[in-house]
């Protein structure tokens, strides 16, 4: 209910906290008592694990004893069960604080670290903690004596990923349920299908760009062909989130945005609100029960969770009662198979008589006209909020958010806040919030990284704003500043951020055969074919089979690259300068370009073969820069798409993240000279 307010003082365990100040971890601790000096990490630890409690525990800690070895370099980390002895991290699931529930704990470090909890997926959050606090340490091993106690304000901490209209490779998706479980967000949404706007794409639905991204045996079709995952994939997806306490919530989005279907089985396509649209007759319902029944059925179904997304959005509204009939019809099929249903719900906009079950089922509350949450609730649903206005990113597009307005979200929203619509703190039909990654504008040039570069902020704001909500200790400027200090989690970097002295991160003069960085970071060239040093001190690679590897992989947004360039006459078309596993830097008919993702790009700049000119490539969240001598020659940035019978446009983006763990090519190196490479990493 709601009451007025009114202050309450609830004296706690402890006096003023005289001793060490809460270490900063995101999302903030709810609870310290400091205590007196630090806990150093031995050289050897041991992960201890409370005997009656191994079977519940052991995959956590096996997955924090990854991470600790990852982030220290220590190879000599044990698991054993049993009492803890000094330095050892001890886990137990017997803590006499049955408040805690499921995702909290109680850390209490002395000279030891002693974790309790009541379920496993709090135990879990404790090494998240840990981790963190030991990122921030330059040695990784010391964290601040004291006691925590600590859980979430609210359940579902979530994110929303659209990969039907762009694909994300597993990799990508495994890499985010890491990161996710870093800030202690338990809810990763998959959006498995999805189509673009026929309208950029001469107004004809047979071109436009559709997908569905799962091994789908029923309807062979059906299955994308640019990127999907197999039923094997998946399944291994949804392992990997059980260890990390993190939900993988698959979504099938039908009756609307549901033109992958009608391409598939063109007798479910509506003939009068578009091919996106199912026609809601027998036809869509047989193939649309035998999509979901490949997934659910079974003593191991391919979506483990105990909760499966069914779509239910935007579809017209001439035909509500249709519609009700059903979104009510797909909610007791999946619910047939001992699943939990979620959906986004059109109940206000697809307002009728028929009746849609309500009890039991969660909605993702995203736009107050379609449904309106103080009515779905007094109906009966369960909301997460995910309110279009505050949390849809849509890159590149021109309208909702490029990259969310954090400072903003940090300060003033909160998921009781729905739209215009404001609910008391701790309502019990708002189990949360999501925020939401949609790629409306297929094809438009966006990567992976592109998106996690707007992604990070994000999930670090909202998973504070969703684990602690707004407190009196909440001071957005020195999140912002000591945020920094955090990454993705051990051994991620999709960001491909680079530690370094200064903003030089890697330089090489090539004045001897053995090639050493001369910025001080110690990146010695690796493994090094058939290439050789010219009496002028340079990098020749003889084209073919010709390179010499990087101890750097990629440098991230925003950077800049130095290069003397001395291009010979006779290059293969494509030659490669520098790859990456994410991009390629190419010499191109005397033009330098880019891929990334099957895009291409190349600057219209043409070299002189045999004269040096010395190249700079600068690149940021925006778009990729070409110096030719110290001046701008072509900057790849803000290009638009315009399309016939329409106003509207699309961006072209033409972004880098630099590759440089190889210089040349096994198969199709460049030929010529490179001479003082120089990387430069901005703030």
């Amino acid at each position: 209910m709601d009451v007025p307010n009114i202050t309450v003082t609830v004296p706690g365990k402890y006096a003023a906290n005289a001793g060490n100040p809460p270490p900063f971890v995101i999302p903030a601790l709810r609870e310290w008592y400091g205590g007196k000096g630090n806990y150093t990490l031995p050289n050897n630890p041991a992960l201890v694990i409370d005997t009656r409690d191994t079977a519940a525990l052991l995959p956590g800690v096996t997955v924090f004893k990854a991470d600790l070895q990852q982030l220290t370099g220590s190879r000599q980390i044990s698991i054993r069960t049993g009492q803890p002895r000094k330095g050892d991290i001890y886990f137990s699931l017997h803590s006499p604080d049955r408040s805690l529930e499921k995702e909290g704990y109680q850390l209490e470090i002395a000279g030891d670290i002693r974790i309790q909890a009541t379920h496993a997926q709090g135990a879990f959050w404790a090494t998240r903690t840990l981790l963190q606090i030991l990122e921030q340490d330059r040695q990784h091993r010391h964290i601040p004596q004291g006691i925590t106690r600590d859980y979430p304000k609210y359940a579902v901490r979530g994110f929303v990923l659209d990969v039907g209209r762009k694909f994300f490779s597993m990799e990508f998706l495994r890499h985010y349920v890491k990161f996710m479980a870093y800030y202690k967000m338990n809810d990763f949404h998959v959006h498995l299908n999805d189509n673009a706007f026929k309208q950029f794409f001469g107004d004809n639905w047979d071109s436009t760009y559709a997908a569905f991204r799962l091994e789908n045996n029923t309807f062979p079709g059906l299955t994308a062909k640019d990127g999907s995952y197999s039923k094997k994939a998946f399944i291994a997806l949804q392992d990997l989130a059980d260890s990390c306490a993190v939900k993988i919530i698959p979504e099938i989005d039908v009756p609307a945005h549901s033109l992958a279907f009608t391409k598939a089985v063109p007798q479910t396509a509506s003939l009068l609100y578009g091919k996106d649209h199912l026609n809601l007759d027998s036809a869509s319902y047989d193939m649309i029960d035998k999509v979901f029944r490949e997934y659910l059925q079974g003593p191991e179904p391919v979506f483990k969770g105990d909760e499966v997304h069914i779509g239910t959005d935007e579809y017209s509204k001439k035909e509500a009662e249709k519609f009700r009939a059903f979104t009510d019809h797909y909610i007791r099929y999946v619910e047939s198979f001992g699943k939990k249903v979620r959906m986004w719900g059109s109940l206000t906009h697809a307002q009728g008589t028929t009746p849609v079950k309500s009890a039991g089922v969660t909605m993702n509350a995203w736009y107050n006209g379609y449904a309106d949450p103080a009515d779905m609730m007094r109906q009966g649903y369960d909301l997460i909020s995910t309110p279009d206005g505050w949390l849809y990113i849509v890159p590149a597009a021109g309208y909702y958010y490029d990259y969310l307005d954090v400072a903003k979200i940090y300060q003033q929203w909160e998921p009781n806040m729905i739209g215009e619509a404001v609910f008391p703190m701790g309502h019990p039909q708002i189990k949360g919030g999501a925020f939401a990654v949609w790629n409306d504008h297929s094809g438009n040039g966006i990567t992976e990284q592109d998106v996690h570069d707007r992604v990070f902020p994000s999930m670090q704001v909202l998973a504070e704003k969703m684990w602690n909500g707004h407190t009196p200790q909440s001071d957005y400027q020195q999140f912002s500043t000591r945020s920094r200090l955090i990454g993705e989690g051990p051994g991620l970097n999709m960001r491909a951020k680079i530690t370094s002295r200064d903003s030089v991160a890697l330089q090489y003069d090539f004045s001897a055969n053995n090639i050493i960085d001369i910025s001080g970071n110690n990146r010695t060239a690796g493994q090094q074919h058939q290439v050789s040093i010219s009496p002028q001190k340079t990098l020749v690679l003889h084209g073919g089979n010709s390179y010499l590897n990087t101890p750097l992989t990629e440098v991230g947004y925003p950077y800049s690259i130095e290069f003397d360039l001395k291009p010979a006459a006779d290059n293969q078309p494509g030659a490669v300068l520098f790859s990456s596993p994410h991009a390629v830097v190419k010499y191109d008919g005397g033009k330098l370009g880019f891929s990334r993702e099957g895009y291409h790009y190349h600057f219209n700049y043409s070299f002189s073969a045999s004269k040096v000119a010395h190249v700079k490539i600068a690149g940021d969240n925006k778009g990729t820069s070409l110096f030719i001598n110290g001046q701008l020659v072509e900057k790849l940035e803000g290009a638009m798409r315009s399309f016939p019978n329409t106003k509207g446009k699309n961006a072209i983006i033409q972004t880098l993240v630099f590759p440089l763990q190889t210089i040349g090519d096994s198969v199709n190196a460049f030929k010529g000279e490179i001479d003082n490479l120089k990387v430069i990493q901005h703030p």
